[in-house]
């Protein structure tokens, strides 16, 4: 199931943060209680459209398009590090004017829900992390292993030609194979889907939305374990890891322990991104829990 069968279409809206105009869709119903969808590094808030289509009867749905993503700014200084994405979204629950909200995050899009859920308990009602407890042990230990030095110094060569070098693609169908390159799980339909999303017009050809900058993380970007905020977290918290993702299961791995009150998920035939590769199933379980 995806979200270009489903009839209702979201309303964009905007709000500033920091001197950004940051863009969001509202699948309406305003009456509801507030649940606020947040996507990982270099996608976007349609990426969420098969989730929201299922959710908005029972939700006020809320999926933000976060800083250098999407139809929101870029932020002319890169400025993407986890706190300036938490900074957002404490601006985005208080211009909509919610006291309490349910959070849905996927990835890095995680690190910000945890962060704003240990630091206002008591403005969470309940917290999803989708394969969003942080970078794989593998991959820290590679950081470890190169050292601050040298990663500080790949980090400053990558970002002075980042934006110089932007990915130009031909065609709106080579740019959802580049996805489902990246995603082997992802179905032709929704890979089109999130392309035709998620790249623009420019000269002739195509680019990506996003910010080139994005990704090229710094040593620093990483330094705080998040285990000072999970403990914080008072709202049942549910995390769900898919079994073929690059990162480990937090439910193994220790990071769950951190939590108050956490129920862990395993989706096995799911990668990184379980919201499209068992859509339905994982709206099931996210329901669930929810109503719970």
């Amino acid at each position: 199931m995806t979200a270009d069968k489903t009839e209702f279409v979201p309303v964009s809206k905007t709000f500033n943060s920091q001197g950004l105009t940051l863009h969001y869709l509202d699948w309406g119903n305003d009456h509801l209680p507030p649940l606020i969808l947040l996507h990982g590094i270099q996608d976007h808030a349609r990426s969420w459209d098969g989730v929201a289509g299922l959710l908005r009867n029972h939700w006020h749905v809320i999926a933000v398009d976060l800083r250098g993503h999407g139809d929101s700014d870029w932020s002319p200084d890169g400025a993407y590090m986890a706190p300036y994405i938490l900074l957002d979204l404490l601006e985005l629950v208080d211009t909509l004017g919610f006291a309490k909200v349910t959070l849905i995050a996927h990835s890095f899009g995680g690190n910000a829900a945890a962060r704003f859920s240990g630091l206002y308990p008591d403005r969470v009602s309940k917290l999803v992390l989708v394969d969003a407890m942080g970078p794989s042990q593998s991959a820290i230990d590679h950081w470890e292993e190169l050292g601050a030095v040298k990663r500080t110094r790949d980090w400053l060569e990558k970002r002075r030609v980042a934006r110089t070098k932007e990915k130009r693609i031909a065609t709106v169908e080579e740019a959802a194979g580049r996805l489902r390159k990246g995603n082997p799980g992802l179905s032709a339909e929704q890979a089109f889907h999130l392309a035709s999303h998620g790249v623009r017009a420019k000269d002739g050809s195509f680019v990506w939305k996003h910010d080139p900058v994005l990704g090229n993380f710094l040593p620093e970007d990483f330094a705080i374990h998040l285990a000072e905020f999970w403990q914080e977290v008072t709202a049942p918290t549910l995390t769900i890891w898919g079994g073929k993702s690059w990162t480990s299961n937090p439910a193994t791995n220790g990071n769950a322990d951190h939590f108050q009150n956490v129920v862990n998920v395993v989706f096995d035939n799911a990668g990184h991104w379980i919201h499209h590769d068992e859509l339905v199933e994982f709206v099931v379980r996210v329901r669930q829990f929810l109503a719970e």
